[in-house]
């Protein structure tokens, strides 16, 4: 990982975790696997703990770890550093993407309940002018109780979403391929198709992976068919969404986007998603950060010390997992 994540995620007082179970090889990451310093490391490395910022490791860095078992990272994705080489050898996975799925599940949580209330809207309808009377100027629409949500995608996100939502009296309906009748029922919600969920739930939130199979999963069609007063919320990825197609509809005035983020990363300037007044962009803060962090250590260096031990990781990942993960 790189340095100054190492400091975010891993400072002195977490490093101290490591011992006894874990004798940590270099108090300093390793940025590179080709110096002289990471070679000699590599050699006596059992368990190799990522995150954000890691080399890609191949066949290469594989030959140069001979004592490699397992490989843990403190973070979502795998895919951007880890080839299919890694399996093959048999070298066990895992990751802290449930750790890391946890506040962006109540980031969403958050934005659901915001949004059924217009919060936003009515706080920019404030700044405009003192005048407002509630019992008078408020939609008589708003309000979270029966509205109807629908989950794209039953992530390990979008299922901490549900579970953060069973407390509160809304209608959940999730849009996943991979989601059986029994399943849904076991989680208690329902399984609809991806064109009626836009068409009947009052906020939509995208929990699906980017692959190339969803690229502007969320398309110029769907967004049409959202009704009036709507909310689309995206914490996942921006491809997921046509963003040319949701400007124009956001344009016309009648539904809202909670925007995390978009397609590019960051909007371009003089983008109207930045004036439109029914849009409220975040920049990608749902997931970990400040002492969120601590989360994603802490479970993996619990992952290490179960696998040092001989017990199985609680979050595995297995290279069939790759083609429909993040």
């Amino acid at each position: 990982m790189t340095a100054d994540v190492a400091e975010e995620i891993f400072p002195p007082r977490e490093r101290d975790t490591f011992a006894p179970e874990l004798l940590l090889l270099a108090d300093a990451p390793l940025g590179s696997f080709a110096a002289d310093r990471s070679l000699s490391i590599l050699r006596e490395t059992e368990v190799l703990i990522t995150s954000w910022g890691s080399p890609v490791i191949d066949a290469t860095v594989l030959n140069s770890a001979p004592a490699l078992r397992a490989i843990v990272h403190a973070g979502g994705s795998v895919k951007q550093h880890l080839t299919e080489e890694v399996w093959r050898r048999g070298i066990i996975v895992s990751s802290a993407t449930a750790a890391n799925a946890l506040p962006v599940a109540e980031y969403t949580l958050a934005m659901i309940l915001l949004a059924n209330k217009d919060v936003i809207g009515i706080s920019r309808h404030l700044s405009r002018t003192e005048a407002f009377d509630p019992r008078k100027d408020l939609d008589p629409r708003i309000g979270n109780f029966g509205k109807r949500i629908g989950l794209v995608g039953a992530s390990t996100i979008g299922r901490r979403v549900i579970d953060l939502l069973q407390p509160f009296d809304l209608e959940v309906v999730v849009a996943d391929p991979y989601l059986s009748d029994a399943d849904a029922s076991l989680l208690g919600v329902q399984r609809v198709s991806l064109e009626e969920l836009a068409r009947s739930s009052d906020v939509v939130s995208l929990h699906a992976p980017a692959l190339p199979s969803t690229h502007h999963l969320f398309n110029s069609k769907l967004i049409r068919t959202l009704k009036p007063g709507a909310t689309l919320i995206n914490t996942a990825r921006g491809s997921l969404v046509d963003q040319q197609a949701l400007t124009d509809r956001l344009a016309f005035g009648d539904i809202s986007a909670i925007l995390d983020v978009t397609d590019p990363w960051i909007p371009v300037s003089g983008d109207r998603l930045y004036t439109l007044p029914n849009v409220f962009l975040s920049p990608h803060i749902a997931g970990s950060l400040g002492t969120e962090l601590r989360r994603l250590s802490t479970t993996a260096v619990a992952e290490a010390k179960r696998i040092s031990s001989g017990l199985t990781p609680h979050h595995p990942v297995g290279i069939g997992d790759l083609a429909r993960i993040a």
